[in-house]
């Protein structure tokens, strides 16, 4: 490889002296970072502009919708039209994770946001929110609803055709895209997804049969989002959901947290100095772990260690944080090539604003080939009956690699958290695979075990 190339102004040579983690990085090699920027959060803010206020608002708007979201979506009605996941406890496979036995991880729980109603994956909390709110804003300003009303008027036929004047844009590699494109053309939207060309075939098919134009693309996600803004600044009455700035996005994952608070306080579960939660999040633009990084770090302050997922060949936040250049710097300044099955996950160029705004919260930034992804896929559907897409199992390693590699054994150190490491919960978060179709998930495995799951 050259080390001729610059990068913002500095020879990429100089980038790989100053951080050596950097050229493991630059080969795809699976990494620990932890991050020398993770700060107390006493007697500071983690943001200026957004804090427990705003995500109890962003629950209390949730429950208005809850009334509508029942009527037009079945799967929301059991639970009273919120949208929430299980938290399941990965029994079986807690050894091949790191739990279990002296010095090894405490309780490992496995956060199911592949299993959301509406969309299949954790695009569903920050997606569906924000299309909720933007229709909101709209019947608000046109004097249709008050704060007051009963949301359920939403599905009528006054308040659809209302809506269906205004339009919704969305960049996407997959999953937000199904969220935005579903909720929104179920309320009346005139819906356009502009889809990468990773894309999967058939989320494409679903948005078509929902009623969501797809604009399909050749090129990234990066190009596929650029497109949708173009279009979407020429028309006023269109909103552009922006997963790389969206602080209305933003705060629908991190109204997760208060939700993931109610659920271990049922389990019995603690979170304190002596018990503290360690939380893997996949990352793609950065957007929904943001988020949920936000609320986690809000919610249970210091005690929430948040680390984000990424594949070797798409470390995009990590190279953002690690170089301080955040949205300046892509996957191809260092001679990656974005390719991986992880479609979700699949991002050249992180979200600024995440990054700047959470970078002295986010712990670190784990990176997972695609073989590892595959083999833990295939594990995880054996040994707990449990069928997740690619990009979902990113956190997975996390425990085994904060108790044996160096750079994990020295931030726990670092941090005291090495007595309290045995009594630890740990929450993989499972982004997406709940309405991925039986053949295409098939597919993702090795041939010689397909025919285990036929």
């Amino acid at each position: 490889m050259t080390t001729t190339k610059e990068i913002a102004g500095r020879p990429i040579g100089e980038w790989l002296e100053r951080l050596p983690l950097l050229r493991k990085v630059r080969s795809a090699e699976e990494v620990l970072w932890t991050s020398p920027a993770l700060a107390p959060l006493a007697g500071r803010v983690i943001s200026p502009e957004l804090g427990l206020a705003d995500i109890e608002d962003a629950g209390r708007r949730l429950a208005r919708f809850a009334p509508y979201l029942a009527r037009v979506f079945p799967d929301t009605a059991p639970g009273g039209g919120i949208i929430e996941s299980p938290l399941r406890p990965l029994d079986r496979m807690a050894g091949v994770l790191g739990a279990g036995g002296p010095g090894k991880a405490g309780r490992i729980l496995l956060k199911l946001d592949s299993h959301l109603p509406v969309s299949g994956s954790v695009k569903a909390r920050g997606g569906v929110y924000e299309v909720l709110k933007t229709a909101e804003d709209f019947a608000l300003a046109a004097g249709l609803i008050t704060p007051d009303s009963d949301y359920a008027k939403f599905a009528g036929d006054e308040m659809r055709a209302f809506l269906s004047g205004h339009g919704l844009a969305v960049g996407s590699t997959g999953n937000l895209g199904l969220s935005i494109g579903i909720t929104g053309a179920m309320m009346g939207f005139r819906v356009r997804v502009h889809m990468s060309g990773d894309a999967r075939q058939w989320k494409k098919d679903l948005l078509r049969a929902k009623g969501a134009v797809v604009v399909e693309h050749a090129g990234d996600y990066g190009l596929a989002v650029a497109a949708g803004r173009r279009e979407s600044e020429g028309d006023p009455k269109s909103h552009f959901v922006d997963d790389e700035n969206s602080r209305t996005l933003f705060l629908g994952y991190a109204a997760a947290a208060l939700r993931l608070r109610d659920q271990l306080e049922k389990m019995n579960v603690r979170v304190g100095p002596r018990n503290p939660l360690f939380v893997y999040l996949p990352c793609g633009v950065g957007g929904a772990p943001g988020g949920l990084t936000f609320g986690l770090r809000t919610v249970f302050g210091d005690d929430a260690h948040c680390f984000l997922a990424e594949p070797t060949r798409s470390p995009c936040m990590l190279l953002g944080l690690m170089t301080g250049l955040h949205s300046a710097v892509s996957v191809s300044d260092f001679g990656l090539d974005n390719k991986t099955e992880a479609d979700g996950l699949a991002v050249a160029r992180p979200s600024g604003f995440v990054g700047r705004t959470l970078a002295r919260d986010i712990a670190g930034v784990l990176t997972v080939s695609d073989e590892r992804l595959k083999n833990l896929l295939t594990q995880l559907a054996r040994l707990e009956n449990i069928r997740l897409e690619p990009s979902a199992l990113a956190g997975f390693p996390g425990p085994r690699l904060l108790a044996e590699d160096p750079a994990g054994k020295a931030y726990l150190e670092k941090h005291g958290l090495t007595e309290s490491w045995p009594d630890a919960t740990h929450v993989l978060w499972a982004t997406g695979g709940g309405m991925v179709p039986h053949d295409v998930w098939l597919g993702f495995l090795d041939p010689a075990d397909r025919a285990e799951f036929q």
